[in-house]
């Protein structure tokens, strides 16, 4: 307590001190004494309806239980399971019908469809990368995954493979003539990409074989610059810019008739600087990196210099991209992609501040306070003013009122206009998929995108329904009616209250980064749905994203779906107990050492290196992205199978033995790495993985922040 220093009756750590009143204060209009007393009544004010809030999950919680002790699963009597839980509250009345009413929103939000990235905003370089992302090289994204066949003549090798290059050019010609199409011919064949005059104005004209020919819609050129040397000719097309490198000199352009060096496509339109899921921040230390970081990307100022092929190498944010457009006037295209930034949700507390009594905060009050007070320096994101702030594990439509009045809290605190702080539902949760129009009704004057997060949604699917019987194995639960339910009435619902053309409908992620080709292959359903966005896992993933959102108008799409039937709530609720006959005891056990596995895989490099996001190979040594809401599905599977008998504690603890050395194994090039097998007793990341698993059915709606962060902070401290 004694290292505390007293703002405003509450007690705060010194390093948080230090970056609010030396790094965050400056250069705006908003004094420390009355920030500090700005957070210390949002304390006072929002933290006992947050204690109340929690309170009625779990009341809620118990009250399902009891129910299933009772009546057995959902399937056995739906109609009776829907009436109890209007009674219980867990469903509330629908709205009449309404349309949002939220305004000063960027293009990027509101009329532009395109990727989003997810990124720890504690990692800069990553942060920056994301950031940056809003432009990619075609040719590098199809070079360097398996996007194009990697097989026989196509493999990579050591240096440029001419045959793999020629494929990359085939193939981004065809992405050309299906976005692009000329007036004739393709652009597989064009000899010469010029720019001519045409009275006061530009035309954009290709050399074929057949001569001199225009785009078949001469509307899609939009701007030109560069240099002789270097041309850049600029398309647009569904509202996304792709630009023509000319480039006769490169070692690709030397290759082509037309000299085309590479496409650059615009790609990650927004990106989400992430202080929650992925990553690992427990104390105060852990938190001002995340807001120092978020307030580099605000004010512009963010650099990380490291090394790269045995060279430092300095990244920043980049510039906007300079043109002219066709009439010979100033073109400026934005260099980076809008960033939101994601708050904790309502669970978690910290003990970076403590109220009067000596209480750890709510912590989502603080990121709320802090990273607004950060976006009061932002002088290279939004072009309206606007702050986006995007808040998980929201449970109905109550939890979202309050996220908005904490919002309008800080509003005032900040001096700001009302509403200027928007907010991102993510609908991740089953009591907000069920209550999803009340939920955006609560927040129609902010809200400015809803999100399926497809695999909280499942964890908490899991832990909801935790009595009613085992649960399916994880691969079987994504083929199961209730998901497709809950990802239409997701997009449906959100069509009804009017978010086309003015919010955005997004979708989750892509967990395979190694996996472009079937990205490629699959993805497209997204746009295809009606979602304005959808989740990619990396710059490149999000260049090859892009694509999708070319072959598909979204807001065609969204038209097609606008008055289909959305879903009801026997489909949401759908999801059935397993047949343990259909399982023999070997198959079980297999399961259970997949997410053995996959926890363990995750929380070590959570615990021991504060590594909150990760490519972490599965049992099967495929890469896949792992973070808290992953972790929360594994762990919520082997809670479910011991609650209902098909392992027992001991063959639980066996497999996670038996997969800590496993994980070891695959492990064993990084030098920061600490085995768990052999040290089973001592290893502070083994305990926490077993413990999540062991008392995952404990655990507040399943969430494996509270022990994740007990065992990072055991660590920090010397064990």
């Amino acid at each position: 307590m004694a290292d505390y220093i007293e703002k405003s009756g509450l007690k705060v750590d010194p390093l948080l001190v230090d970056f609010v009143e030396k790094e965050a204060i400056p250069g705006t209009a908003v004094s420390a004494e009355q920030f500090w007393s700005g957070l210390a009544g949002l304390v006072r004010d929002f933290a006992p309806r947050n204690r109340e809030l929690l309170a009625i999950r779990d009341r809620i919680q118990t009250e399902i239980d009891d129910w299933h002790k009772a009546n057995g699963p959902v399937g056995a009597d739906p109609q009776k399971y829907q009436a109890f839980l209007k009674q219980i509250g867990y469903l509330v009345a629908e709205p009449a019908d309404f349309t949002i009413e939220t305004s000063g929103l960027d293009p990027e939000i509101s009329s532009i469809c395109g990727p989003q990235l997810v990124v720890p905003v504690s990692n800069a370089r990553y942060a920056l990368n994301a950031a940056n992302a809003r432009w990619g090289s075609l040719y590098d994204a199809l070079y360097g995954t398996d996007a194009i066949s990697r097989e026989g003549e196509l493999a990579p090798g050591k240096g440029l493979n001419p045959a793999r290059a020629a494929a990359v050019v085939a193939r981004a010609a065809e992405f050309l003539d299906a976005s692009f199409p000329l007036a004739s011919g393709s652009h597989a064949d064009v000899a010469g990409y010029h720019v001519i005059k045409d009275g006061d104005r530009r035309v954009f004209v290709a050399d074929t074989a057949a001569g001199r020919v225009a785009l078949k819609d001469p509307a899609q050129f939009v701007g030109y610059g560069g240099t002789e040397e270097r041309g850049e000719l600029v398309l647009r097309h569904n509202g996304l810019h792709v630009i023509l490198i000319i480039d006769p000199r490169s070692p690709i352009g030397a290759t082509h008739k037309a000299g085309l060096s590479d496409l650059i496509v615009e790609s990650a339109l927004t990106t989400i600087q992430d202080c929650e899921d992925s990553v690992a921040a427990v104390d105060a230390e852990d938190k001002v990196g995340v807001y120092r970081n978020w307030l580099g990307l605000m004010d512009g100022t963010l650099s990380e210099t490291f090394e790269k092929g045995g060279k430092p190498l300095t990244r920043k944010l980049n510039a906007d991209r300079q043109y002219k457009d066709v009439s010979g006037q100033p073109l400026v295209l934005k260099g980076r992609a809008l960033l939101l930034v994601r708050n904790v949700g309502h669970l978690m507390t910290t003990k970076a501040v403590l109220d009067p009594a000596g209480n750890p905060i709510g912590e989502g009050l603080m990121d709320a306070a802090i990273t607004a007070l950060c976006a009061l320096s932002d002088k290279v994101n939004s072009t309206t003013g606007a702050i986006y702030v995007v808040k998980p594990k929201m449970h109905g439509p109550d939890e979202v009122a309050f996220a908005c009045e904490i919002f309008a809290g800080v509003e005032k605190l900040l001096g700001l206009k009302p509403e200027t702080i928007k907010i991102g539902i993510m609908d991740e949760e089953r009591r907000t998929s069920a209550n999803l129009k009340a939920a955006i009704h609560a927040a129609r004057k902010r809200v400015f995108f809803i999100n399926t997060g497809f695999l909280d949604r499942t964890g908490d699917e899991i832990h909801t329904s935790m009595l009613a019987g085992p649960v399916l194995r994880k691969d079987d639960v994504k083929a199961e009616k209730w998901i497709q339910s809950y990802e239409d009435r997701n997009v449906l619902i959100g069509l009804a209250v009017g978010f086309s053309g003015k919010a955005q409908i997004g979708k989750g992620m892509w967990a395979r980064p190694d996996d472009m080709a079937a990205m490629l292959a699959s993805k497209a359903a997204h746009p295809n749905a009606g979602a304005n966005t959808a989740w990619v896992p990396s710059p490149t993933a999000a260049t090859l994203h892009a694509l999708h959102y070319h072959q598909i108008d979204v807001f065609e799409a969204q038209k097609r779906r606008h008055n289909q039937a959305t879903p009801g709530l026997g489909e949401l609720f759908s999801m059935p107990v397993l047949d343990t006959s259909t399982l023999d005891k070997a198959a079980v056990l297999r399961e259970l050492d997949n997410n053995a596995q996959g926890i363990l895989g995750y929380v070590v490099r959570w615990v021991d290196q504060g590594v909150g996001c990760s490519k972490v190979p599965d049992i099967n040594n495929v890469g896949l992205m792992e973070d808290r809401a992953t972790c929360r599905i594994s762990s919520q599977a082997v809670a479910n199978w011991l609650k209902h008998g098909l392992v027992s504690a001991a063959e639980v603890r066996a497999s996670f033995e038996k997969m800590a050395a496993v994980v070891d194994g695959q492990n064993a090039g990084d030098p920061l790495y600490q085995p768990m097998a052999g040290n089973f007793g001592t290893s502070i990341a083994y305990q926490a993985a077993l413990d999540l698993a062991l008392e995952g059915a404990v655990q507040p709606s399943g969430y494996t922040e509270p022990l994740l962060h007990a065992a990072r902070e055991r660590v920090k401290a010397g064990g």
